[in-house]
């Protein structure tokens, strides 16, 4: 079973995707017929997940930023996305938990471990929280790369230009047989950034300093 909002609109924003942005899928191989499973995606627009969810055909469940919630109207759709809040900026015992509850019932969960949108093109750090999550319920995780998003619709810009986007899915990753979970977090974190960013442009692979 789909998202019912998302699978009326799916061939509405796939043709506007292939046409405005000549949008390329590849990779769609990889996508497991079913969770449990985490999607781990860079962040670079706002259409991000739903784009992602283009050629996924089972519900995916969506962490976004809680001050999204508190925008009229825009509130309602995300909700009708199976989006549910979590707070970027601190910890979110409740997100978690709710996080928690959707793997053990073997649905999909999509999380940006960059937290929020780049303001740059390049990628930036990972936050442990999806690999910890992955290690501690032993769900693999799904990485995607998402190219020529920024170029199209950097932050500041209301709306998006014209453009091309490719998104790549990869293999899945198996957490690692590490018995200490914080190791094990970092080690799948590094594995799955080094893939996303195996895809990318080599100006766009690290922030400076990473």
């Amino acid at each position: 079973m789909g998202t019912p909002v998302l699978n009326v609109v799916r061939p509405l924003i796939h043709g506007v995707a292939r046409v405005y942005w000549k949008i390329q899928l590849e990779g769609t191989h990889h996508i497991p017929a079913a969770g449990p499973l985490i999607i781990a995606p860079n962040h670079v627009t706002y259409a991000d997940p739903v784009l992602v969810c283009i050629p996924i055909r089972f519900a995916v469940h969506f962490m976004a930023w809680d001050a999204l919630f508190r925008i009229p109207g825009f509130s309602w759709l995300i909700r009708r996305l199976r989006a549910f809040p979590v707070q970027i900026d601190s910890a979110d015992p409740r997100s978690t938990r709710e996080a928690v509850r959707l793997l053990q019932a073997g649905s999909a969960l999509m999380i940006f471990p960059e937290a929020g949108r780049t303001p740059d093109g390049r990628l930036q750090r990972f936050r442990p929280g999806a690999f910890r999550l992955a290690c501690s319920l032993r769900v693999p995780v799904l990485p995607v790369t998402i190219l020529g998003g920024h170029a199209s619709w950097p932050p500041g810009r209301m709306l998006p230009r014209p453009g091309r986007l490719r998104i790549v899915y990869h293999p899945v990753v198996a957490p690692p047989e590490e018995p200490d979970s914080r190791i094990a977090a970092r080690q799948l974190a590094t594995q799955v950034r080094d893939v996303i960013a195996a895809s990318l442009p080599e100006g766009e692979r690290f922030e400076a300093g990473t």
